[in-house]
């Protein structure tokens, strides 16, 4: 490792100087000087200014020096030439993810408005042209991506979207803050002090902007959930919270992981934020991460901290670690490492808390998770998300008279608009779904990802002649997590778990012949004649050519998986989670518990 006292310019054909020289070599400094701030590895006596600022650092002339300077540099349009050239192989991983290209955004737009026959076309939202879907894309959704610059000063906050580098790396200290504010209002003649710093200590304000949508899991994991109130509508109310956008939201449960102060980062390492460098099509297919890797079976995969890869080392050293003697977590699906955990000489694992060095020890599955035979292709998420955000009643249309409608992309002001109109927000414990892998099908949670209806013909200019009706939920982590679970009636008696919507699932016994009926909350929707929060209909066949899921492999539970799930609810009527009936049923399955049937029990015709 290179001594502190020396700094490395890539484009000085590797020579090395002193830090007296770099100061006598760079013009900036003799302007901004005894300027504090800065993280340590970042300090222009080691690296210099024109590392991120560019400019010419040989001329005293102000307009001079600052020719060619890069005043926010991080932004992905210029980090080939300020980060990426110390962070070559970070930016080649950054430029293909799915934070900039927002690929699997892009490709379920397409294949919703017909412009795609598939959900898994890559694409870059960069090249999106003004096709129907496209400018939808504009208009609605293409605001949070990597590649949107960030052109105005400040400290990264609820509003912010994009800024390549800077998005997750920037950080104001107070009196950056102060100097900040100082700077402008004597415009732009007292100089600051105290620079931001560009660091690893990302926190979680740096994942809201852009995760506070969609699936809105910022907002989840704080346990806010998105209503459609004005926030003159919760003045002195405790039960809401209004965010800097003023979108109001509703208090409920937040995350157990939140409750003991970890962050976003302290589970979703750099290896998964900023990706490996290949393409994915969807953003479940680039997390590798587990529960399991943390709350393991029997014991964590772990590696030693002399095999740690260099970006790891490199966030090891950052952030000051110590636990050099001990072996440290790896993921089990890529072997990426877990450079906050450890596992002591005893067994014991521990993680420390990236956001203030608090030691959280890691408790290893519990015993009804690690021997459930019947419950191993359920996904955690499945059982421990208390909650997850729904919507329904969504309608988008063109209105091509629209003179103040801003494109997201180009950030500019244009004509017409997509207008999206939504009848509801609400949350639920999740409906689940199956995933379908090579190695066997999996049950996950989902949410109604697009129940919607698309005025196409508005576009074109005749409105209410082409519409057309989609009902796609979207497989989801909610990051809800709770360490009670779910009971058993809340997934084999639950019409809206099952796929069927909110509504009454009743099990009704009449002449010793049990069978179950199903009556919707809602009104069935014109287009499908099914309940508008629906996914699926009750115990009735779906069309295989339907498409009714946001992936190519994610799914409803089809009517002889419901009978199955249901079977189990008609049991659950009389014997409830804890007896001794149920809980033999987890130990040696199903069929060998109705071996014993009782005379009293009547089961599903």
């Amino acid at each position: 490792m290179r001594n502190k006292n020396y700094f490395f310019s890539p484009d000085l054909e590797n020579v090395e100087y002193s830090k007296h020289e770099v100061t006598i070599k760079e013009s900036c400094l003799q302007c901004h000087q005894n300027t504090k701030g800065y993280s340590n590895y970042h300090n222009p006596e080691l690296i210099g200014c024109a590392s991120c600022h560019l400019g010419n650092t040989k001329s005293l002339n102000k307009e001079e020096a600052h020719k060619g300077m890069v005043l926010i540099p991080g932004n992905l349009s210029d980090a080939k030439e300020t980060c990426g050239k110390c962070h070559a192989s970070e930016l080649h991983k950054i430029e293909n993810s799915l934070m900039t290209t927002n690929s699997g955004i892009v490709a379920v737009d397409k294949f919703i408005f017909g412009e795609a026959d598939s959900l898994n076309y890559h694409y870059h939202i960069k090249d999106i042209q003004y096709s129907a879907s496209d400018k939808h894309l504009r208009d609605l959704c293409a605001n949070c991506h990597l590649g949107a610059e960030k052109t105005s000063y400040g400290e990264i906050n609820q509003l912010s979207r994009g800024g390549g580098c800077n998005a997750c790396h920037l950080n104001y200290s107070e009196n950056a803050k102060k100097d900040l504010e100082n700077y402008l209002a004597s415009n732009k003649i007292e100089l600051p002090k105290f620079h931001p710093s560009s660091d690893i200590f990302v926190n979680d304000t740096h994942c809201f902007g852009c995760h506070s949508r969609s699936s809105r899991i910022s907002t989840n994991y704080m346990g806010l959930q998105e209503t459609l109130l004005h926030k003159n509508d919760v003045i002195n109310k405790e039960d809401y919270t209004v965010l800097e956008d003023e979108r109001v939201y509703k208090n409920l449960e937040e995350d157990v992981h939140h409750t003991k102060g970890l962050l976003c980062i302290d589970c979703h390492s750099s290896h998964e934020v900023m990706g490996n460098g290949i393409r994915y099509d969807h953003a479940e297919d680039a997390v590798t991460l587990q529960c399991s890797d943390c709350h393991f079976k029997d014991k964590p995969n772990t590696i030693s901290y002399y095999d740690l890869d260099a970006e790891s080392s490199l966030v090891f050293l950052h952030r000051d670690y110590k636990h050099t003697d001990k072996q440290i977590i790896i993921a089990e699906k890529d072997g990426h490492p877990l450079v906050n955990t450890y596992v002591d000489t005893t067994g014991n694992a521990f993680l420390i808390g990236k956001n203030d060095g608090s030691l959280h020890p890691l408790k290893p599955q519990s015993t009804i998770c690690s021997r459930d035979h019947a419950h191993k292709n359920v996904s955690c998420s499945a059982c421990h998300s208390s909650w997850t955000s729904k919507c329904i009643g969504c309608h988008n249309k063109f209105d091509d008279k629209e003179r103040s409608a801003f494109d997201l992309l180009d950030k500019k002001y244009v004509k017409g608009q997509w207008n999206e109109y939504v009848a509801e927000f609400s949350s639920s414990q999740p409906a689940l779904g199956v995933r379908e892998h090579e190695e066997g099908n999996i049950i996950e949670p989902a949410i109604p990802g697009m129940i919607l209806t698309i005025d196409k013909g508005s576009y074109v200019g005749n409105p209410d002649k082409n519409i057309s009706f989609h009902r796609l939920y979207a497989p989801n982590s909610p990051h809800t997590t709770t360490k009670a679970v779910r009971d058993c009636k809340s997934c084999h008696a639950n019409s809206a778990a099952l796929g069927y919507g909110n509504g009454s699932l009743v099990y009704k016994i009449n002449n010793k012949k049990g069978r179950w009926v199903f009556t919707p909350e809602y009104e069935l929707n014109t287009y499908d004649n099914l309940p508008e929060d629906a996914w699926i209909p009750f115990l009735e066949k779906v069309d295989d050519t339907v498409i009714n899921s946001t992936r190519h492999d994610f799914r409803p539970f089809n009517v002889e998986e419901q009978k199955k799930l249901l079977f189990v609810g008609a049991c659950l009527q009389c014997h409830n989670d804890n007896s001794k009936v149920m809980r033999q049923t987890l130990d040696v399955g199903l069929k060998t518990t109705l071996k014993n049937l009782n005379e009293a029990c009547v089961l599903p015709e």
